[in-house]
């Protein structure tokens, strides 16, 4: 695995505790179908996330939410009804939300995190 994936991993698992600590369940990662991927699937109450991590070594190419543009958003809406749709047992009674952590540091275990819990 190239060190940008494992970095990029190593993010990704940063976020999953994180989100445990609020109270989270992690449902699923990393999910893919025909359409894309997505990073994380959590749960707290009646409330189900579809949350985008994106892990950036420095803000020198800009912020890493700044990644999550309009088309990213209509994206990731789709892969999460998609989600939805294939584990209605996890979804039903639940709003959905979009949600993005940033991690922004040379190492994922101490990067600035940043949790903007509704993507609009």
């Amino acid at each position: 695995m190239a060190a940008k994936d494992e970095f990029g991993r190593a993010g990704e698992e940063r976020a999953a505790q994180h989100l445990r600590s609020l109270g989270y369940t992690v449902l699923d990662r990393n999910w893919r179908c025909p359409q894309g991927e997505l990073d994380i699937i959590a749960a707290r109450q009646d409330l189900l996330c579809v949350v985008e991590v994106k892990t950036r070594r420095s803000e020198r190419f800009g912020h890493p939410l700044e990644a999550i543009d309009e088309r990213k958003r209509r994206r990731l809406w789709r892969l999460a009804f998609a989600w939805a749709q294939a584990h209605p047992e996890s979804a039903r009674g639940r709003s959905l939300r979009l949600q993005a952590i940033a991690l922004t540091g040379p190492d994922a275990a101490t990067a600035r995190l940043e949790h903007l819990e509704d993507v609009r």
